[in-house]
């Protein structure tokens, strides 16, 4: 929405209002004009209380965390996760870098795989654009090592990996990282509703079950 459109609105409200319309709108302007810096520019936490943040909100969501020493420790984190839950070999998202992968798995790539395809496998493995540790979200765009929106819908398990340097305090500062014209989706823990005669259902608009493992990179 532009200044003159925003103007033209409230203009509109304060005259139906019977109130003076350009102090009302001199005085929402500087009201935009105040929120719009109040925006925080930097984490204004330490590094690990954002960390520990981010990990109790996942926990809050049902959403399982493993926190990963170094990158180089991810392929055995990896297999651990997936023999934890005694699942076979998961799709990949075109671009999850070769080293994050055990040795000897064959992992079909999601790019190949058709919807009904899609739905049997058993689960997908992605990276992430940014995480939010204030909400517990991380946020996915159609991009390398993060696929199509079908791709983490879909599948039953979504494991993710974010790195610690892509993980910040809150969602103003998500912004500036994500490619605008790109489609993404945030999420905050496994998919659930409680639309129906208010019993918790899991999986019925996503995964069933999210596991994130944090890596300290």
């Amino acid at each position: 929405m532009t200044d003159d459109s925003r103007a033209r609105i409230l203009n509109r409200i304060a005259a139906a209002l019977g109130r003076d319309s350009s102090a009302a709108s001199s005085a929402a302007a500087a009201s935009y004009a105040q929120i719009a810096r109040d925006y925080r520019s930097a984490n204004a936490n330490s590094d690990r209380s954002i960390r520990d943040l981010f990990v109790e909100r996942l926990h809050e969501y049902d959403a399982a965390c493993t926190r990963v020493a170094t990158p180089a420790d991810l392929p055995a984190a990896i297999a651990a996760t997936l023999a934890a839950r005694r699942l076979a070999t998961p799709a990949v998202a075109s671009g999850v870098p070769r080293e994050w992968l055990p040795e000897g798995c064959d992992f079909p790539a999601a790019d190949s795989l058709s919807v009904h395809e899609l739905d049997r496998v058993p689960g997908i493995l992605t990276g992430c654009t940014v995480a939010i540790a204030e909400t517990g979200s991380i946020v996915l765009q159609s991009g390398s090592g993060q696929g199509l929106r079908r791709h983490t819908l879909i599948p039953d398990f979504h494991l993710c990996v974010v790195l610690e340097s892509q993980l910040v305090a809150s969602v103003p500062l998500a912004f500036p990282r994500l490619v605008p014209d790109l489609p993404t989706t945030f999420i905050s823990g496994p998919s659930a509703t409680a639309d129906i005669e208010m019993t918790r259902i899991r999986g019925v608009h996503g995964p069933r079950t999210l596991h994130v493992l944090l890596v300290a990179d």
